[in-house]
């Protein structure tokens, strides 16, 4: 991996650490984290140099969602998906988020197989799940997730294969992890609809949102558009101005002129920008020569 690639990803700390909302989460440490994944696979590396502006974004959402890339743990990934390098976020990824910010105390999904043994026991018990780990378990007919609240109730959401496949088939991601991982997206899926019923935090709220837009599944809400407004970061700003001073532009030319064709809408200042329209906006200054 060439250079260029690993000093991007370094020149990230400060937008991390403006962002990061969780101490564990160290920018040093994650930082190698990347790094470690795009030595290990030169088409996620080749995908990220060719779209600069989307490892920023995933880089931010490492920070803003609180969750590690440490691939012992399994919970978050930095992917190659439609030219663009995404943060996915695995089941166990939500799960552990969960747990970590006090929504719920304890939790798990399972996928149930016809030669399974599944009985729901009603309302504030875990259901009862046996069956043969090495042996022929059949088909998947469903799944479920149970969750421990802290007031020590516990919850279960099921879902069918055919609700399942209803999800499969909305998303607009026809060749993605639905084709390469389905098991892990049908107990994904499962999680994200039981999270619904739990105590409302951020930052699992802001897990589900990336999954749902920026994390690649491409899923299709009918009755919802979601719209990433996490406002611009200082450091963003600054590199506006840096740009513009580099290409002889003023910041009145920007909004005035470039601002509305890039993000489809009008602003009156610079700090009205998203931290997605600011990417756009410094991506776009860079292929600029000067004025």
């Amino acid at each position: 991996m060439s250079n260029d690639l690993i000093q991007f990803v370094q020149q990230q700390e400060s937008m991390f650490l403006e962002r990061v909302c969780d101490d564990k989460v160290k920018f040093a440490t994650e930082s190698q984290f990347a790094i470690q994944a795009f030595q290990g696979n030169k088409f996620l590396a080749d995908t990220a140099r060719k779209n600069m502006a989307s490892l920023q974004n995933a880089i931010i959402n490492v920070a803003s969602i609180g969750i590690s890339l440490n691939p012992a743990n399994k919970h978050a990934y930095l992917v190659p998906r439609d030219g663009k390098i995404c943060l996915d976020i695995s089941y166990m990824g939500l799960l552990h988020l969960a747990m970590s910010t006090g929504s719920i105390m304890w939790g798990q999904c399972k996928l149930v197989y016809t030669n399974d043994q599944y009985q729901n026991q009603g309302l504030d018990k875990a259901p009862t799940h046996s069956y043969s780990a090495f042996g022929d378990r059949g088909n998947v007919i469903g799944g479920y997730c149970t969750v421990k609240t802290p007031e020590g109730d516990y919850l279960t959401e099921e879902m069918s294969l055919n609700e399942i496949k209803k999800i499969e088939q909305s998303s607009k991601a026809k060749n993605g992890p639905w084709k390469t991982h389905w098991s892990e997206m049908a107990r994904k899926t499962i999680v994200k609809r039981a999270s619904k019923y739990w105590p409302k935090v951020e930052r699992l709220d802001a897990a589900i949102h990336n999954l749902n837009t920026d994390g690649g599944e491409g899923l299709q809400d009918r009755n919802t558009e979601t719209v990433d407004v996490t406002p611009c970061f200082t450091s963003q700003l600054d590199e506006i101005t840096q740009q513009l001073q580099r290409i002889g532009r003023t910041e009145k030319q920007l909004i005035e002129k470039l601002i509305p064709k890039l993000i489809g809408r009008t602003v009156n200042e610079l700090p009205e920008l998203t931290s997605d329209e600011a990417i756009k906006v410094i991506s776009n200054l860079e292929g600029l020569g000067n004025a």
